[in-house]
């Protein structure tokens, strides 16, 4: 191995970010709550066009809270995806209720409509109606929100959005966040935008996020006293992580506009190579949070394991897709209606760097290295 190894998607912060913590620091709002932390759910509902904005501890417990507001609990059914990171599904699992998975279309990843239409009817037939809905925009791609929205609305089963990884993309022009009753969005490291940990979570129902509020509060009573009439969580983002949050905020379109670019690179490189293709087809709404390939053994000059084994040998990580949920072994138990298309995505696609913190002459050296990669193959 020479040089530094380059990593996937480092947080890109600067002195802005510098800037605004101090500022935090010295105004004396260092615990939870603050000033910050109103003013990052203000901007933050004003740039995604929502009533209601919520600052929270992740992305996980806007999930767990958008569901619990929702009125799911042990022995629900929630329909969710499997092409997902396993938060997702732990989110479901921490109210009691059974994950339901359904598989993905095969060039997005995301929600298979059809099949999920299939699962709701499947389930109300059997008397055992699906309380939620629960999709994931995969890898800053939002769902097919148009046809979802309606077919949860054929249901009646609300729809409730993990935006976690689509911050700054939209669909049919709205904004990823904006969609269901409610969306939770993610600003763990590695997100498009970062506030170290944290997440948040957004809706138009004012009732939905004054409940989230009280719950993320230990559930607290305005009384003098700490009096408590719930169970509640410490699920609340600190002021200087939402200071953070809001210097990234303000960067945030030049920071698309970068993963964008290594994007386009990437698109054009394989261009000239047979059986890679970049994932997840057009990406004009996408915020290209992260780019991956998908390789097909059949057609390709080398397989997406023995791609990693050399880029890694090179000293550039990559990672394949998510392993689907209905694979791991803790929730293989649970319901799911599968086609096949996550599996293979899970066999044959590579994610590659696509910081917006990585550099011209990093991003010279990952293509120098695949150049060399596929040449010798």
């Amino acid at each position: 191995m020479s040089g530094d190894r380059i990593l996937m998607s480092t947080p890109d912060v600067g002195q802005l970010e510098v800037d605004y913590v101090v500022a935090a620091m010295r105004s004396g709002w260092i615990a939870p709550l603050g000033p910050d932390v109103d003013a990052f759910e203000r901007e933050m509902a004003e740039r995604l066009g929502v009533g209601h904005a919520v600052a929270l501890s992740s992305g996980t417990a806007a999930l767990h809270l958008g569901l619990l507001g929702l009125g799911v609990g042990k022995g629900d059914i929630v329909v969710t995806a499997t092409m997902t990171f396993a938060a997702t599904t732990n989110a479901v699992v921490y109210t009691g209720a059974t994950p339901y998975f359904v598989d993905c279309d095969p060039v997005t990843g995301n929600m298979d409509p059809e099949l999920l239409r299939e699962t709701l009817r499947s389930l109300a037939d059997a008397g055992t109606p699906a309380k939620a809905v629960l999709p994931v925009d995969l890898l800053g791609k939002a769902v097919d929100y148009t046809s979802i929205s309606a077919i949860c609305a054929e249901f009646e089963v609300p729809l409730l959005c993990d935006a976690a990884e689509s911050l700054g993309a939209t669909h049919a022009g709205q904004a990823a966040g904006s969609f269901g009753v409610a969306s939770a969005v993610s600003f763990n490291g590695n997100k498009i935008m970062t506030t170290s940990g944290g997440g948040m979570l957004l809706t138009q129902d004012s009732e939905l996020a004054s409940h989230a509020r009280y719950l993320a509060t230990q559930a607290r009573q305005p009384v003098v006293h700490y009096e408590h009439t719930d169970i509640g969580y410490n699920y609340r983002l600190s002021n200087l992580l939402a200071a953070l949050g809001r210097a990234q905020l303000s960067r945030l379109d030049e920071m698309i506009e970068r993963r964008r670019q290594w994007r386009t690179e990437y698109r054009e490189f394989f261009a000239e190579v047979p059986g890679i293709e970049i994932f997840g087809g057009e990406d004009a709404e996408d915020n290209c949070w992260l780019t991956s390939v998908v390789i097909d053994p059949d057609r390709a000059p080398l397989t997406s394991d023995q791609m990693r084994t050399r880029l890694n040998e090179m000293d550039i990580e990559t990672r394949p897709l998510w392993k689907p949920m209905h694979l791991q072994p803790v929730f293989k138990q649970e319901p799911s209606l599968i086609n096949g298309s996550s599996e293979t995505l899970f066999q044959r696609g590579l994610t590659l760097p696509s910081g917006s913190a990585m550099s011209r002459e990093s991003m010279d050296r990952v293509l120098d290295s695949l150049s060399t990669v596929v040449e010798s193959a």
